[in-house]
């Protein structure tokens, strides 16, 4: 049992260390396509180039917060940060999708002038660099792809990545358009689904990382029923003062008093807080568990 468990530890280690290596090669590769995007945009005179590299801008940004948190919730717990730097997850993943939102506003109130004050767009510049960001942020998808189901911070960063190859590829569709047929009010119209993307995908993400933040109870989880599946035990009176929150996107915390039917000796309530907690875990799938044991006065 004992090896099992350290095996298990050695995994996550190693786990956590090829995550922090793939948001590190990432951040590099963001990094690249941000300035080259910006320096193309301003040459061809592209709104949607030019978005295109905000949208990877906020992504580095993205990433380094993920990065950073990433290696702070590894850290040992204090006796000041009881917690340890878990939450640092997901104070990240809130900023990530708080700026993206910012970021999206901005590119739809500059689309929209675009359509009233069109200009003539360099058609090559967008292609290259729009199948450089589809080449670079295809990549960085494939290195985070593994992880982003198991992190929340990770799959923030995960959706950055992935909204940036697709908008890379509207980018190359776009100048295929200005090229062809001289559709120089594509270049608006594609900031305005890029900015349009951006909201609808990261609207989860900004309510999930919120309610962590405010530590409401998981929208899975219902309180009246944990209340009545607890009261169905035959030695317990009634269940509450019941907290349930989630300190990060994986674990739950579980609080609340128990009153039981009678007086009994501290080895039986140890029992019977054993069967309780085992309730929990088993049925509602909740990790941390404290129960403050009453009797009826």
């Amino acid at each position: 049992m004992r090896n099992i468990r350290f095996n298990s530890l050695v995994r996550a280690a190693m786990t956590h260390e090829h995550a922090q290596n793939r948001l590190g090669i990432t951040i590099f590769l963001n990094v690249v396509i941000t300035v080259a995007q910006i320096i193309g945009g301003i040459i061809s005179g592209s709104l949607a180039l030019i978005s295109d590299a905000l949208h990877n801008l906020s992504d580095s940004l993205a990433v380094v917060l993920a990065y950073i948190a990433n290696r702070l919730s590894g850290r040992e717990k204090t006796s000041k940060s009881t917690f340890g730097f878990q939450r640092a997850e997901i104070i990240a993943a809130f900023i990530n999708a708080l700026v993206l939102v910012v970021i999206s506003f901005y590119l739809m109130v500059e689309a929209i002038k675009r359509y009233f004050d069109p200009q003539v767009i360099d058609f090559r510049w967008m292609l290259w660099l729009g199948i450089l960001g589809i080449a670079a942020n295809g990549f960085s998808v494939f290195l985070l792809h593994a992880d982003q189901n198991h992190n929340l911070n990770i799959k923030a960063a995960y959706l950055h990545l992935m909204g940036d190859a697709m908008t890379s590829v509207a980018v190359v569709v776009g100048a295929l358009c200005i090229w062809l047929w001289d559709w120089y009010w594509i270049d608006p119209t594609i900031t305005l689904l890029i900015s349009f993307y951006l909201l609808l995908h990261t609207y989860k993400l900004l309510k999930e990382s919120t309610e962590i933040l405010m530590q409401f109870a998981p929208s899975n989880i219902s309180v009246p029923e944990i209340a009545r599946r607890l009261t169905e035990h035959d030695q317990v009176a009634q269940v509450y003062h019941i907290h349930v929150w989630r300190l990060t996107d994986r674990t739950v915390h579980f609080e609340a008093h128990v009153v039981l039917n009678s007086d009994l000796k501290l080895s039986e309530t140890k029992i019977i807080n054993k069967q309780l907690a085992q309730i929990l875990i088993e049925e509602f799938e909740i990790q941390h568990i404290t129960l403050q044991l009453e009797c009826v006065k």
